[in-house]
């Protein structure tokens, strides 16, 4: 054999293996609920998955959706390892894989988190019950601060959204839907309150135009959770890395701060048996 052709081939053998060693790079397919804009999201996201992959040694990507029951078919189908669910969501994916899906940690503001009823700045509405005849926007169907919940404390107030109000509409995100009624284009709406705190810091201009009627009783909301059949060392290691993020250091604070968190804690699935019980009196599950 030639110099230059074993050359050659020595050169072809190492390409191969540098080839082979990139296709079985581990990686961790990470996704979210659409409940902001997607520009926000993924702003969000960047410096948790940079952590993430620093933590873990594997490749985080990101993949966003454009709907509520994308994320939750996509744990079911294991194309995701891992999710950003609100309450009402992680009860789908847990029926949906049979008790597989399983929340790992929890923002220790999701212990007591709640939701927002906003009208027009100038809006003649002094109650909740003087929403009836008008019109109204939740956010996304699936969504627990943004439709659930807000649905529940309208109907305990007496109120049928389904009769009583002249028309009900979904904007899709929590951002939209205070958007939605500052241009007048709904008499009330609903979104979290994590959201709603964010863009008055922000100073949204929509938020000067719109005010806040009433305040939903807290609830278990959003969670991290991990698709069936995860291997349990690799969700150890994620759910370590979430619960070592300390906001005394400035790096791991930038990362909670984005996540509107001021720590992370353990959760489990018996924290949602409250927001499952809500859907089943709301109507939104049989």
């Amino acid at each position: 054999m030639s110099k230059s052709l074993s050359q050659l081939l020595i050169a072809a053998a190492l390409s191969i293996g540098a080839t082979a060693a990139i296709a079985q790079t581990p990686v961790l397919r990470v996704s979210a609920i659409p409940d902001e804009a997607p520009t926000e999201l993924q702003r969000k996201f960047e410096p948790l998955g940079a952590y993430l992959k620093k933590e873990t040694g594997m490749d985080v990507q990101f993949t966003p959706v454009t709907d509520y029951a994308a994320v939750v078919e996509g744990l079911a189908s294991h194309k995701i390892d891992l999710a950003w669910l609100g309450g009402f969501t992680f009860v789908q994916a847990k029926i949906r894989t049979h008790g597989g899906a399983v929340p790992i940690v929890q923002r220790a503001e999701d212990e007591k988190f709640t939701s927002k009823i906003i009208v027009p700045i100038d809006s003649p509405v002094k109650t909740v019950t003087d929403l009836k005849g008008k019109t109204f926007v939740f956010g996304s169907p699936a969504s627990t601060s943004g439709h659930l919940m807000p649905l529940l404390y309208l109907m305990k107030a007496g109120l049928k959204p389904d009769t009583d109000f002249k028309a009900v509409a979904f904007s899709g995100a929590h951002d939209a839907t205070v958007a939605y009624v500052a241009s007048g284009r709904a008499d009330g709406g609903a979104l979290n309150a994590s959201v709603w705190d964010k863009l008055v810091e922000n100073h949204n201009p929509n938020v000067a135009k719109v005010r806040v009627l009433g305040t939903t009783p807290p609830f278990f909301d959003y969670n991290w959770t991990v698709r069936p059949g995860l291997d349990p060392a690799l969700t150890k290691k994620i759910t370590d890395a979430f619960l070592k993020l300390d906001p005394a250091k400035p790096a791991d604070k930038a990362i909670l701060d984005l996540q509107r968190a001021s720590r992370f804690i353990p959760t489990q699935a018996s924290n949602y048996d409250g927001v499952e019980a809500a859907a089943k009196s709301a109507g939104l599950l049989k």
